[in-house]
């Protein structure tokens, strides 16, 4: 009660607090950077991602992309050319007319240097860049040559990719919050009870997220996925909160006729649920930070930051907000649209047995599924962007008219002996899928004498260090093939120089595919583990973790499991992401049915009475929260044209539909099933008259 009287004689306090805070945050929005590339959340140990460290310092070489010229002849390719080199943080610049300068006859040259720049009308451009695949550096540098080139040149690569999502993400990032709001204030108008609750709450979470964003500064930088669900989530999973504190006033302003005293006392009571509800949540975020692959990290951090600074506007700031609006807000009730549940709790509760059947028919079909579905998971991140996006198109191109669908860069010790960098070329050159394998050897020929070679193009391939030979893959990133030929390269490689490394794009997503199928089990086991125990200890029950974690968890297996029966593949981040946050998100909903009905059967009802009680009175804010979670989520579900944003929501969107039918059908009727067992195994349980 101290903590609430406090809050309501300082609201004022209180109110300019946060509206300054605000200032300081939105700085801190601003500045903190984005990170588009995926890749970037591998292992610093990992090969591959110690490869492009290494291309750095050796080659002061990051990025690499191709750039296609259409109906190019070789005057214009030297304009262009000479044109991109001139840009910021473009390193090398590397083209047949290039290497065929006049240094060297062009009869000189082997013809398969010719077909690796020239098929058909078409021409190619090989530029590497002295900056990492997604750093500003790289980015402004790819918008540089695309204004230079005006429109007569395709960008391909992963640094053109991640350039165009941020253009794409920065455009549609201010609409998902645009259109989360305006749904989630469509849905608690109709199913709340006054017609400006709704903004206050909004303006409440909305200072909660501003500063949650703001402070993501001192991470140092947030990926593009957490920028772009971080509000909407927070918004989602915290509404739940700001329903308490306003039905808990609803309540003691019966009790109580000073508006002040109905507060303070409406605080204390929602600290102290709120408290236990928010630490499921909590708990499912912090499960992320244990991947391995620290994408999870990121939004773990961001997402657990939010919760806690959610629950702390509903217990400061909107209490001062509502204080300062009771006259409007008094004026402004109505009826919900939620329905009475007297008949409906007494109707499910009846047929108990009929849902006890259902459960267990679900069960293994839905497992089924969900096994399946992470196993279909797609890895390739240009899968889940616009067809027309301008870097999807040049992909696209470079396959059809190249044959080129990836480039491997194979970095070996520069002393080995050209004839066995020789030998292990040919063998690299003749692994399935490899087009073609452009290196020092390959370019200067048997013909012609190294020293002829112009520098430009000899630091390209040699350092004092390492060499370097490209390879051109005819595979997909993340495809079956493309697996087996990364084996088999490394193979070849390994025989030669124990130390040499294969890098690129495919070779970091195949690593990526690894590590994250054990995050995947890592993360379920942490999160369902965390939960199980926080039950455990807020209900004092052995019985009611296993009963409450079971039914959300065939939520989480019919909602993943959907996608392998409709036939849809997921991105890979979907499947481990959704099984914590669904778990932490709604769980609440099985803790609020069972703490009612512990209440019921504590006061000496028998089990019948005290499951139907705690059915009727909790559908209304199960309903209300889900709707929220829904609502919050399903727009940008539709809207997001990246499919890794609008896959998560959708998934979001239906497992808070999903969570909450599992809640209201099958949780009462495993309390029917359980009664005597949640009786011998939680404290206090007992009813009064028995004690």
């Amino acid at each position: 009660m101290k903590f609430g009287k406090a809050v309501v004689k300082g609201r004022v306090v209180i109110l300019i607090i946060a509206l300054a805070l605000l200032i300081p945050s939105v700085l801190g929005m601003i500045f903190t950077r984005v990170n588009y590339d995926m890749l970037n959340y591998l292992p610093a140990d990992l090969d591959t991602v110690k490869g492009q460290r290494y291309m750095l310092e050796d080659f002061n070489k990051g990025a690499f992309s191709f750039l296609i010229f259409e109906n190019a002849d070789d005057k214009t390719m030297r304009e262009a050319s000479e044109k991109i080199k001139q840009v910021d943080h473009v390193a090398t610049v590397l083209n047949f007319s290039d290497i065929a300068d006049g240094a060297i006859p062009k009869e000189l040259l082997p013809d398969k240097i010719y077909d690796a720049f020239n098929a058909g009308d078409d021409s190619l451009m090989a530029v590497f860049f002295d900056s990492s695949s997604s750093s500003d550096e790289t980015m402004n540098a790819i918008t540089e040559i695309r204004r230079i080139c005006d429109g007569e040149c395709l960008v391909s690569g992963i640094s053109a990719m991640v350039t165009d999502l941020r253009e794409l993400c920065e455009r549609e990032e201010a609409i998902y919050v645009a259109i989360a709001v305006v749904l989630a204030v469509a849905a608690m108008m109709l199913f709340m009870d006054n017609w400006i609750i709704p903004f206050v709450f909004l303006a409440s979470i909305g200072m909660a997220i501003v500063t949650n964003l703001g402070s993501n500064f001192f991470l140092g930088e947030i990926s593009y996925i957490t920028k772009a669900l971080s509000a909407v989530l927070q918004l989602a999973v915290t509404m739940d909160y700001s329903i308490f504190l306003w039905s808990s006033y609803n309540e003691q302003k019966r009790i109580y006729s000073d508006n002040k005293e109905a507060m303070a006392r409406a605080i204390h009571e929602t600290v102290t649920s709120v408290i236990g509800s928010s630490i499921t949540t909590v708990a499912g975020f912090i499960a992320l930070c244990f991947m391995t692959f620290t994408l999870g990290r990121d939004l773990g951090i961001v997402m657990a930051k939010g919760v806690l600074l959610g629950v702390l506007g509903c217990v400061t700031v909107l209490p001062s907000m509502i204080l300062l609006l009771d006259k409007p807000l008094g004026k402004t009730m109505h009826r919900s649209l939620i329905p009475k549940t007297k008949k409906i709790a007494s109707g499910l509760v009846k047929i108990f047995p009929v849902f006890l059947i259902l459960f267990g028919a679900l069960a293994f079909p839905a497992y089924y599924g969900y096994s399946k579905t992470n196993s279909e998971t797609y890895y390739d991140i240009s899968k889940s962007l616009p067809k027309d996006m301008a870097n999807v198109v040049a992909n696209t191109k470079l396959k059809e008219e190249f044959g080129m669908s990836n480039t491997h860069m194979v970095l070996i010790d520069s002393s080995l002996d050209p004839k066995d960098v020789r030998e292990m070329t040919e063998k690299l050159e003749q692994t399935d899928g490899i087009k073609f394998a452009l290196s020092l050897d390959s370019v200067v020929g048997t013909m012609v004498p190294e020293e002829m070679l112009p520098e430009s193009i000899e630091s390209v391939f040699k350092s004092d260090r390492r060499e370097m030979i490209i390879l051109s893959s005819e595979y997909s990133t993340a495809s079956p093939e493309m697996n087996d030929q990364i084996i088999a390269l490394n193979k070849i490689i390994k025989q030669y120089d124990k130390d040499g490394l294969l890098v690129g794009e495919a070779a970091c997503t195949n690593d990526l595919i690894s590590i994250t199928s054990v995050d995947f089990a890592t993360v379920n086991i942490i999160s369902i583990g965390a939960i199980f125990l926080i039950i455990m200890i807020v209900e004092k029950s052995i019985s009611l973790p296993f009963i409450l974690v079971s039914v959300i968890e065939l939520a989480i297996f019919i909602n993943l499991g959907l996608p392998h029966y409709m036939g849809e593949s997921l991105p890979f981040i979907a499947p481990i992401c959704i099984s914590t946050i669904q778990l932490g998100a709604t769980v609440d909903y099985a803790i609020l049915m069972t703490t009612r009905y512990k209440k019921e059967r504590h006061l000496g009802n028998d089990k019948r009475t005290a499951v139907a009680t705690a059915l009727e009175t909790s559908i209304p804010s199960i309903v209300v929260s889900a709707m929220g979670l829904f609502a919050a989520t399903v727009g940008v579900a539709i809207y997001s044209d990246v499919d890794m944003i609008g896959s998560l929501c959708a998934l979001m969107a239906r497992g808070a539909v999903i969570s909450m039918f599992c809640v209201i059908l099958f949780l009462p009727a495993l309390f029917m099933l359980c009664d005597k067992l949640i009786g011998v195994t939680t404290i206090g349980f007992k009813p009064k008259k028995s004690i």
